[in-house]
């Protein structure tokens, strides 16, 4: 049977991505070692952190002054290392679910600045993104989350704001164009939409850099990652070469414009279903706040008694990870840019012959 994987990540990733960093695990570049066994200062795996930065900043059409980096820790260790490099007095937080919400936790968290929070969800269970609210003008920079991995919520678009922004984009990177110059920081977890776990990148505006008064940790200080270009310790290799992988696939495929529009059909098709199945509803209030990403959906209050009977059915027709987050239940189908349209109709197929049945 075929699997359909839905996982919110570590996820699905390209064909190519899996086929060649498995090649490259058994005999990197010909060389007759792994790279899991190379050196990281070897001329060969150089070659590989040039490339992979050179693509990123094609295909996202990165201006000149930002850098790309490549660290370990996860976008959970970017929560402090953003206030870490770029708050002085204030900085301003957007409360749109659980990852917006620890990463103004840990802002507060520290000894300097202070942490306002300009709106949040939070007390309607972070079903829509708030609108109408005002950011500081003396704020130092304002962190908002892209994309809601465990709510379904996502901005489609770059806000416009009168501070330097910081954007958590661990799970919609290259699903739609991207105005670089409006951000000083980018970051995400690459598991989701661009390498196996264990790698974080990070876009970094070079002459926002060393703005602090306070003492900034050395592996917690950008400016350590850009001066060493990603190698003042050991990178995440192997996760690197998985994200170069994509870069090169996504590339091929038409970049971020062709991404956003595949995200587009996928996600039209299955809320188009959620909509008309008599048993299913979506869980985001306003429709213009649905991700494309992750797709969230649980039963109607009346037949909330078959979920586990629909997840157990999902399950033997090979859809994989679609129960929802536990600490929310329901479902969840995570589209990630390389999930194919025919993952997506089969799951459709799923819900209506399970429609039927009832």
């Amino acid at each position: 049977m075929k699997k359909h994987n839905f996982n919110a990540g570590p996820s699905i990733l390209p064909h190519e991505t899996v086929e060649n960093t498995a090649k490259a695990i058994l005999d990197f570049n010909h060389s007759g070692l792994s790279i899991m066994e190379i050196s990281h200062r070897h001329k060969d795996f150089q070659a590989v952190m040039d490339e992979a930065e050179a693509l990123f900043k094609e295909i996202l059409d990165i201006p000149e002054g930002y850098s790309v980096l490549f660290l370990g820790g996860g976008a959970s260790l970017e929560f402090c290392m953003v206030p870490y490099n770029f708050m002085e007095k204030k900085a301003a937080y957007l409360n749109t679910g659980t990852w917006a919400n620890k990463a103004e936790k840990e802002a507060k968290g520290l000894a300097f600045g202070e942490v306002v929070e300009v709106a949040s969800s939070k007390a309607d269970n972070y079903v829509y993104i708030p609108k109408g609210y005002t950011v500081p003008a003396d704020a130092d920079y304002f962190h908002y989350t892209t994309n809601n991995t465990i709510y379904g919520t996502e901005i489609h678009h770059d806000l416009e704001v009168n501070v330097p922004m910081v954007a958590d984009m661990s799970s919609d990177i290259f699903s739609r164009p991207v105005d670089v110059s409006k951000y000083i920081c980018i970051y995400g977890g690459a598991q989701k939409n661009l390498a196996p776990a264990g790698v974080t990148f990070v876009i970094v505006k070079n002459d926002a850099l060393g703005k602090v008064s306070h003492y900034i940790p050395t592996m917690l200080d950008y400016r350590t990652h850009v001066e060493k270009g990603s190698m003042f310790n050991t990178p995440p290799v192997v996760p690197i070469y998985g994200a170069l992988m994509t870069l090169r696939w996504l590339k091929a495929q038409g970049g971020v414009k062709e991404m956003q529009r595949r995200a587009k059909e996928r996600a039209e098709m299955l809320y188009g279903e959620i909509d008309r199945n008599r048993l299913f509803r979506g869980t985001v209030t306003c429709e213009e706040d649905r991700s494309y990403m992750n797709i969230c959906f649980i039963m109607k209050d009346e037949y909330k008694d078959l979920e586990p009977e629909f997840a157990a059915f999902a399950a033997e027709h090979g859809m994989v990870g679609v129960k929802g987050h536990r600490s929310v239940g329901g479902f969840r189908a995570s589209c990630y840019n390389a999930l194919p349209k025919e993952s997506v109709q089969a799951l459709i197929d799923c819900m209506q012959e399970f429609e039927r049945k009832h």
